[in-house]
């Protein structure tokens, strides 16, 4: 797919879920209640072991499902998501090699900034969508406004501190794509499911 096309999937879900899988038994329970729950879409986070894995499991079981991998933090982590069946990766910073290892395979990569400078890094690997992480702690729509007013072209997906009652506010402005968030995976898949469907009722009114 197209990095253009799969932007624009992206921007259709507005919320990409950040999942956090402890081991491969919680995976298809997880991903089954976000699909119910209307949202066929995640991030599964390099944080645990079981992340490569998981997202293959994910690919294979929902393989119509938007699934990518988040937290991926060097090449070997990069190759493994790929490798995987990702459709897209996640930094909380920018990495060159990553950012490297995904123009290699033609992998769509979001890497996180907070900065002008670190924009600047991205935008010079021709990146221009990009994660804003931890949005909340730096400055959330108010950073992000400004380092869109400096590069008009950038596209965002901020990601940290967003839930329900604040994502209508980021959403509202046309620079971001969607925004990441885990605040609907707590709980059991049936708690998941249905606070899945409760935060698609509230963007999709957006």
């Amino acid at each position: 797919m197209a990095h253009e096309k799969l932007i624009e999937q992206i921007k259709k879900t507005k919320i990409v879920p950040v999942v956090v899988l402890n081991s491969i038994e919680e995976t298809l329970p997880k991903m089954q209640a976000l699909v119910d729950g209307g949202l066929p879409c995640a991030e599964i986070t390099f944080r645990t072991a079981c992340a490569a894995d998981a997202i293959a499991l994910t690919v294979k079981k929902f393989p119509d499902m938007l699934v990518g991998a988040g937290t991926v933090i060097n090449r070997e982590q990069c190759e493994k998501a790929i490798a995987a069946g990702s459709k897209f990766i996640v930094s909380p910073g920018f990495s060159e090699e990553v950012a490297d290892c995904c123009a290699e395979h033609g992998m769509l990569y979001l890497p996180g900034i907070v900065t002008p400078t670190e924009a600047m890094a991205a935008i010079a690997k021709g990146l221009t969508t990009l994660k804003f992480f931890p949005a909340s702690n730096y400055g959330g729509l108010k950073t992000i406004k400004a380092i869109c007013a400096a590069f008009p072209y950038l596209q965002i997906m901020p990601t940290g501190g967003i839930n329900a009652d604040n994502i209508l506010e980021y959403l509202a402005y046309d620079k971001i794509i969607a925004c990441g968030g885990s605040w609907m995976m707590s709980g059991t898949p049936d708690e998941i499911r249905e606070k899945t469907k409760t935060a698609v009722a509230l963007v999709n009114k957006a």
